[in-house]
């Protein structure tokens, strides 16, 4: 199973190394207020793509924080249900009549 699964990632290295070797004309990107940019295709589409993965992360960051604390207060009351002796309740006698 480990061979299928590096024989797909190289394949899918060699692919994307062919795209980026295919696609070294220079583009040009205008911004606003007349700035520019001119650089080869794949680097701006590696620039969008690393751009994308930070937004991504940053917008992940809020989440996993939150989890965090919730987490480790729910092991809190599990280390305290842990302690607290546990106290068997007979059940109770039934109606004398």
């Amino acid at each position: 199973m480990k061979f299928i699964v590096w024989l797909i990632r190289v394949l899918v290295f060699v692919l994307l190394l062919v795209l980026a070797l295919a696609n070294t004309q220079m583009a040009t990107l205008n911004f606003l207020a007349g700035y520019a940019w001119q650089a080869p295709l794949i680097l701006i589409g590696l620039a969008f793509f690393v751009v994308g993965l930070l937004a991504g992360l940053v917008s992940a960051v809020p989440s996993m924080v939150r989890l965090r604390m919730e987490n480790g207060r729910l092991k809190r009351e599990l280390r305290a249900a842990r302690e607290t002796p546990v106290v068997k309740e007979e059940p109770p006698m039934p109606p004398l009549i």
